[in-house]
């Protein structure tokens, strides 16, 4: 059976689009944390990715918690 969060990858275009994001911004940070010594620059970056992959996961929670409610079965 498929979580809620498989069906929204599969059939909500927001969620799917919310969820690439993310991917990327983590990408984006495991590159950073690779590194031994960050500039100023990456860790003011390191800091706005990890704000905008907040931001999303808590719009990908809303979407999915939307989801359940509507899908629960009594």
């Amino acid at each position: 059976m498929l979580t809620s969060r498989d069906q929204l990858l599969a059939s909500h275009e927001e969620f799917r689009k919310l969820a690439m994001e993310h991917t990327q911004y983590a990408k984006r940070l495991d590159l950073l944390t690779q590194k031994r010594y960050l500039t100023d620059d990456e860790k003011l970056e390191e800091v706005r990715l990890k704000k905008l992959k907040l931001r999303l996961k808590d719009q990908m929670q809303n979407i999915e918690r939307q989801f359940q409610q509507q899908h629960q079965v009594a």
